[in-house]
Parts: C-alpha cells; structure tokens; sequence
C-alpha cells in the first residue's frame, strides 16, 4: 500500500511543478520580452506553454476535473487516505488562502490567464530556430 501512498504523492509533486510552470513561465516570458532575453522566444518552450495553459482552459469550459487529480484520489482511494472534491487549484487555493468561489470563477480566471499568455505570443512571439 505504500506505493499507492509515493505514486500518489508523485502525481501531487508533478501536478504542483505544471502549476508553477504555467505561471512562472508567463511571468518570465513576459520579464524577458521586455529585458530581450533570447531563450523566452524558444519555439518548443512557447508551445509547452501554450498547450499547457490550453488544456486546463478546455477542461474548465467543459467542467472536467484534471486527470492528473483523477489519477491522485484514485490512488489515494486504494489506501483509504483522506480525499478532497473539485479541482486541484481549488481545493488547494481554498486550502491555502480559505478562498471559496463557486467553479465559474476558477473557470474566468483560467480563461483569463490563457488570454494573457496569448497576448504574450502576440506581444513576444516565439521563433524557430534555424538549423
């Protein structure tokens, strides 16, 4: 049963890193457009961002839970832990900062933040390298 315990912990630990990923990552693009870094402008990095932050946008219009904490309460059922219900930034936001919202305001702030890191394309577009 302890393996159910790291497999779960796991998916939490890479669940949390494409969180701080997607916004990390717009910050940086964002700091370095303005600062000419070369490295935000990265064709494979801009596009890992965009699908990132458009994968969760799509799953919140649709009212989906992740599959990563579909995965993590399954795994978390199989060893009787404690589980939580709705999404993951909810539970943890609510969690952490005893934010409540009802699931519509998660979804506007997803489609909001998926808007900003469009008009970071527009605004610092990425580049292809040529090989």
């Amino acid at each position: 049963m302890k393996f159910y315990q790291y497999i779960a912990d796991t998916i939490l630990f890479i669940h949390f890193s494409f969180v701080v990923f997607v916004i990390l990552a717009l910050i940086l693009i964002v700091i370095g457009g303005y600062l000419k870094w070369v490295w935000i402008r990265n064709w494979w990095f801009r596009l890992t961002h965009l699908a990132g932050i458009c994968f969760v946008v799509v799953q919140s219009w649709l009212g989906l839970i992740c599959p990563l904490t579909t995965f993590e309460m399954w795994l978390r059922e199989q060893i009787n832990e404690a589980q939580y219900s709705g999404s993951f930034i909810q539970y943890w936001l609510q969690r952490i900062l005893y934010y409540q919202a009802p699931d519509w305001v998660f979804t506007f702030i997803y489609t909001t933040f998926g808007l900003l890191v469009i008009v970071s394309w527009i605004q610092f577009p990425p580049e292809k390298t040529k090989q």
